[in-house]
């Protein structure tokens, strides 16, 4: 093992030679340089200041110091692509106080007093709501804590490693996660435009049976659960009665562990429909019916014409679906889930969710509940901005 002070060197030096390199091959100035210099060098002991480099100790495993080279990493990214913020800013000749002085149009603020005036207390609610809550969040994945106890103990980054165990399985859990998510979200948006478009037809009556499709949105997850518990139950449910009534064999829907994640994906798509819905309708009520018009009297079918116009005009109001159906997959299906499966059968259905609040407060392990939480967070973050760098290029947004 090399000697600690050599460690913090090369954690620092490296980061900061990178981000040097790397803002000076975009900008060619030396100003770019040095903000490299400093980004990176920032950036590289951003998250092993606080841990005071545990993971390079002498009795660490070569996961634990693998994970540290990781933070570093991660960190160097970060503080280098804040340094290419700063560059731009620097670059354009313009600090920040005049990109926001300067501006004369009608509905803007002349200076900065007033601005922040008024957002001091949506920031100060944030600040003891939001930032405090993650800040002591993150300082607690490092401490072995118990609830109900005062007493914790620092472990550095073993709330992390130790998820790599194979009797932990968190890849099983990462597979049910992915697996409920990807067609939660597919699936139910696929549905959701289809009745939308049904329901968008001008018949009688449509104002009430809009009404009643978006209608399972005011449910909450667990009250979702107890709908399908009484639809999927194996002993007197309705789908089982159904299947027995025409000679059928009755299907184990929540104790099959290849289809309980399927019988969790039908609550979860029944449960946000109603939200997809009532944008879909929206966006269709958007959509110039000349073009559709034109599309039929240069010989499109309804098929070509959905697929040529009515989708890519509704292409902003699926990607805003997409985004908040990710979200709503990988954090608010923990009621459906606590009530139909409980994370079973042989954690099937236990995903992340699941698992952080299972963790905290069924094992009272908080330490391990908010190192996964910080997991969870991270993977909903790049895949949100993989989101955006990919499906939000190709939105059409309408002038």
């Amino acid at each position: 093992m090399l000697p600690p002070e050599l460690i913090v060197l090369i954690s620092i030096a490296a980061p900061a030679l990178v981000g040097a390199a790397w803002l000076y091959r975009g900008s060619r100035t030396l100003s770019a340089g040095f903000i490299g210099v400093i980004a990176g060098g920032i950036g590289g002991a951003l998250f092993m200041v606080p841990l005071n480099y545990c993971t390079f100790e002498a009795d660490r495993t070569s996961t634990d110091v693998a994970f540290g080279v990781f933070l570093i990493a991660l960190g160097a990214v970060i503080g280098i692509a804040v340094g290419a913020g700063v560059n731009r800013i620097v670059g354009s000749g313009k600090g920040i106080s005049s990109l926001t002085s300067e501006q004369n149009t009608a509905g803007t603020f002349k200076g900065t007093v007033i601005p922040f005036a008024l957002l001091a207390p949506t920031l100060v609610i944030l600040a003891l709501f939001l930032y405090a809550p993650a800040l002591d969040n993150l300082r607690l994945s490092t401490l072995l804590a118990r609830l109900g106890t005062d007493r914790t103990a620092f472990v550095c980054v073993d709330n992390f490693t130790k998820l790599l165990e194979p009797r932990q399985n968190y890849g099983q859990t990462l597979y049910a996660t992915f697996l409920i998510s990807f067609f939660t979200v597919i699936i139910g948006l696929a549905i959701s435009l289809m009745i939308a478009y049904v329901a968008y037809q001008p018949v009688r009556g449509a104002s009430i049976y809009r009404t009643l499709l978006i209608w399972p949105y005011a449910i909450s997850p667990p009250v979702a659960g107890i709908i399908f518990g009484m639809v999927f139950n194996e002993g007197a449910g309705i789908m089982n009665h159904l299947i027995r009534s025409g000679g059928g064999v009755p299907v184990q829907w929540l104790q099959s562990a290849s289809i309980a994640p399927w019988t969790i994906i039908a609550a979860s798509v029944w449960k946000s429909m109603g939200f997809n819905i009532l944008f879909y309708i929206a966006g269709l009520q958007n959509v110039p019916k000349d073009l559709i018009e034109a599309a039929a009297i240069d010989g499109a079918n309804f098929v070509v014409r959905f697929r040529r116009v009515i989708i890519p005009m509704l292409s902003p109001i699926t990607f805003f679906l997409i985004i908040t159906n990710i979200t709503y997959a990988f954090f608010e299906t923990y009621g459906t889930i606590d009530f139909l499966t409980r994370g079973g059968p042989a954690g099937a259905t236990s995903t992340m969710i699941y698992r952080i609040v299972d963790n905290g407060l069924n094992q009272r392990d908080l330490g391990s509940a908010a190192a996964q939480s910080l997991i969870l967070f991270s993977l909903v973050i790049i895949i949100t901005l993989i989101q955006f760098r990919t499906s939000g290029r190709r939105v059409t947004y309408g002038r």
